[in-house]
């Protein structure tokens, strides 16, 4: 027993010893890697103190890239490239601040005083100098201002926002201003879909360089999402250009064009003239900024009357070959109604009345339904309500209680007067008739997306309601075809050989001058139509504003618009002509 006992003794005591070198061993191992790393950390014991004093704790923002919008195709219309930021920490910069101030501002064209300020900020680390710089830009000037021995400046990855066909639907599109901000269209709308969310780093520096094992941590960004249009990129930059010239060409105010798919509503092209390249907004006017295609309002003009005479026709109260005699002149209340052109007694059928844009014959017509009737169909062609296609800024237009209509206004409206109008609202209203007679809202976004205020829109919120029987809006379609025939029609430029083009002028004038009365304003001129007439592919409107040179006519002015899109549409989507023989109507008796 007693020799057991001695054993373990020895056996404790040998366990002891070496647990002891052991620890002589770890000691020794865990100073040398303790040394080490305050040699890596460049931190000495004496230098430790001095070192401590001059660190800093720097938070930054982690950019998110903003989600494109994309034509129909795919192709970006708004994208976002490489870009930097340049930052300064002011303690480095302070001491020749004046000389890179000067660089800066001349180089990023940026106000000298303010980046003096930055560049000199007391009691911070970091300070940004410039945001969405282009890369080659930002990393020349700071590469630049380096090898001068000037310290203190750096560069950060910030995405910058480009259009890169310039002025392409730049008005719909909108732009990003100098703080990265959206100023206006479809950017401000779906910001809360494209802008995503910025993350954030925060870590400590000293002597200028992050320090490997301060304080450190990063919430990553969430980038934004894509919005993906029904605009054809090719068929919009086709547009604006023939727009374009023909704004130019007429002396005119402004003008809009839009192109529909005739079956589904989705917008292929909304043309605004004037425009501007967003990728310099701020510089432009900012009453170009938006669409006037869906701001601005204006009486439709005979256009309309292409609505009255549905209504009409689908009440069984008229047909195409209903014969009316149209005076010279014709008095309601305190008021006289002329038609465009001067004549004596005429005979027309109600399809010449179309094809000769008659606003007498017109009124006439109109007698035989009631105002509510007519207000209940204008309604229903989508007249004094919004579109609501997501493009800010749009005005419903006008259209008046028909518990309002007196006599005249009644007669007003049946031809294109005393209702107001966007663009884009008339030219849904057209295509309905294209659409055999089912209005279907227009959407100028693929799928869906969330408004700024919560509105859902797209192509998969498409509503759809019958106005007229698909009979009615056969024989307005047929009647339609008169205005382009050849020595019937108003508009006879307006057609395409080979195809079967459905169309119709508008003139209507302007409210203005001293009176504030039509006498003291100018025109307001269009053309609306679709093709194939007997089986629509697409529907195109087009409305010039105060034209002066060319003659006042929707026909002569913006009938060669609407033709040249509509022949590009038909060419670009090949589409045949239906073969079939063209409206053959009397448009005397």
């Amino acid at each position: 027993m007693t020799y057991q006992r001695r054993e373990r003794r020895s056996l404790r005591g040998a366990s002891t010893v070496r647990l002891r070198a052991a620890l002589v061993v770890i000691t020794m191992v865990l100073s040398v890697f303790g040394v080490r790393l305050f040699e890596l950390q460049g931190l000495d014991p004496q230098a430790y103190a001095a070192k401590a004093a001059s660190m800093g704790l720097v938070r930054a923002v982690l950019p998110a890239a903003r989600g494109e919008i994309l034509d129909r195709n795919g192709q970006p219309l708004a994208e976002s490239v490489a870009g930097e930021m340049v930052v300064a920490d002011p303690t480095r910069t302070k001491a020749h601040a004046e000389a890179i101030a000067k660089v800066l501002a001349r180089r990023l064209h940026l106000d000298y005083f303010d980046v003096l300020d930055r560049l000199t900020m007391p009691n911070t680390r970091f300070q940004y100098i410039a945001r969405r710089v282009p890369s080659t830009l930002a990393t020349s000037v700071v590469d630049s201002l380096t090898a001068r021995g000037y310290e203190g400046l750096a560069t950060r990855r910030d995405p910058l926002r480009v259009y890169p066909d310039k002025d392409v639907a730049a008005n719909l599109l909108g732009f990003l201003n100098a703080e990265g901000q959206p100023a206006a269209g479809l950017e401000q709308t779906f910001q809360n879909e494209l802008a995503g969310k910025d993350g954030s780093e925060t870590y400590e520096v000293g002597d200028g360089n992050k320090i490997p094992l301060g304080e450190n941590s990063e919430v990553a960004p969430v980038n934004g999402k894509d919005v993906r249009l029904t605009i054809d990129r090719d068929v919009q930059w086709y547009a604006q250009r023939v727009l374009r010239t023909a704004v130019h060409n007429a002396r005119a105010d402004s003008g809009a064009a839009i192109a529909l798919d005739s079956r589904t509503g989705e917008v292929l092209a909304l043309a605004d003239y004037p425009t501007f390249d967003a990728n310099h907004g701020s510089n432009a006017p900012e009453g170009d900024w938006g669409s006037r295609a869906l701001s601005n309002v204006y009486e439709p003009g005979s256009v309309e009357k292409v609505l009255t005479t549905s209504a009409l026709i689908n009440e069984g109260l008229v047909g195409p070959r209903t014969r009316i005699t149209v005076p010279g002149e014709l008095r309601i209340q305190d008021r006289t109604i002329h038609d465009y052109w001067p004549h004596g007694r005429i005979h027309l059928t109600l399809a010449g009345v179309i094809a000769l844009s008659s606003n007498i014959g017109t009124v006439l017509a109109a007698r035989a339904i009631g105002a509510h009737k007519l207000a209940g169909y204008l309604h229903a062609f989508g007249l004094g309500q919004r579109t609501d296609v997501g493009v800010p800024g749009e005005s419903p237009g006008i259209l008046s209680p028909p518990g309002q209509w007196t006599p005249i206004r009644k007669a007003n409206i049946a031809f294109g007067q005393g209702v107001s109008v966007n663009a884009l609202q008339m030219a849904a209203a057209v295509n309905t008739l294209a659409n055999k007679g089912e209005y279907v809202s227009p959407s100028i976004v693929e799928g869906r997306a969330t408004t700024a205020d919560g509105q859902v829109v797209g192509t998969d919120v498409t509503t759809r309601h019958r106005v007229v029987s698909r009979a009615t809006a056969a024989k307005e379609a047929r009647m339609m075809e008169m205005v382009v025939t050849q020595g019937k029609g108003t508009a006879p430029a307006a057609g395409i050989a080979g195809y079967r083009v459905a169309g119709k002028t508008g003139t209507a004038q302007e409210v203005g001058g001293a009176c504030n009365c039509y006498a003291g304003g100018g025109y307001d001129v269009s053309f609306a139509g679709f093709a194939p007439a007997d089986n629509p592919r697409f529907t195109v409107y087009v409305v010039i504003k105060h034209p002066r040179v060319g003659g006042a006519g929707g026909g002569a002015t913006a009938g060669p618009v609407f033709r040249q899109i509509l022949d590009y549409l038909l060419q670009k989507y090949a589409v045949p002509p239906t073969g079939t023989r063209p409206a053959h109507l009397p448009v005397n008796w």
